[in-house]
């Protein structure tokens, strides 16, 4: 059922010129949270034209939530594909692996994008590469 609802949102997101970062279902699936982005960034008027989109769109699908959500992902970014960790190369990241590598699960770095379809990471101790399978979490570390 959450990977039927979230090809809609997809659909739905990138048929109005929005890329879709990412989708949170509560426990029990009542509130729905969307988070969309596009290289201008997110303005409130984005996020309430998604909504009522997604709204009619959940109407006429017979989609069941108490609550919707739609807004930009932050400064803290998630990280989820291939594409991400390209796009932003340059920027500070922060992965969270599935399994440690010398006892070791959370790395910071900045991200120089992928090469031979690993993630590569200049870290305090060098570079590093990570497989995308093994990245458990990525999110952009927000500059101030």
């Amino acid at each position: 059922m959450r990977a039927g609802i979230e090809n809609l949102i997809e659909q739905v997101v990138t048929g109005l010129g929005f890329e879709l970062v990412d989708v949170e279902f509560s426990p029990r699936g009542r509130l729905l949270r969307v988070f969309i982005d596009i290289e201008r960034g997110i303005t409130v008027d984005d996020c309430a034209t998604v909504s009522n989109q997604l709204q009619r769109v959940f109407e006429v699908e017979n989609v069941d939530y108490d609550r919707l959500e739609v807004s930009s992902p932050g400064l803290d970014r998630p990280l989820k594909n291939a594409v991400d960790f390209e796009r932003f190369a340059g920027n500070e990241v922060q992965l969270r692996l599935t399994l440690p590598i010398n006892n070791q699960r959370n790395f910071v770095g900045v991200l120089e994008g992928l090469r031979d379809g690993a993630v590569v990471l200049t870290t305090d101790k060098g570079e590093m590469q990570f497989s995308l399978e093994d990245i458990e979490k990525a999110r952009l570390v927000p500059k101030f």
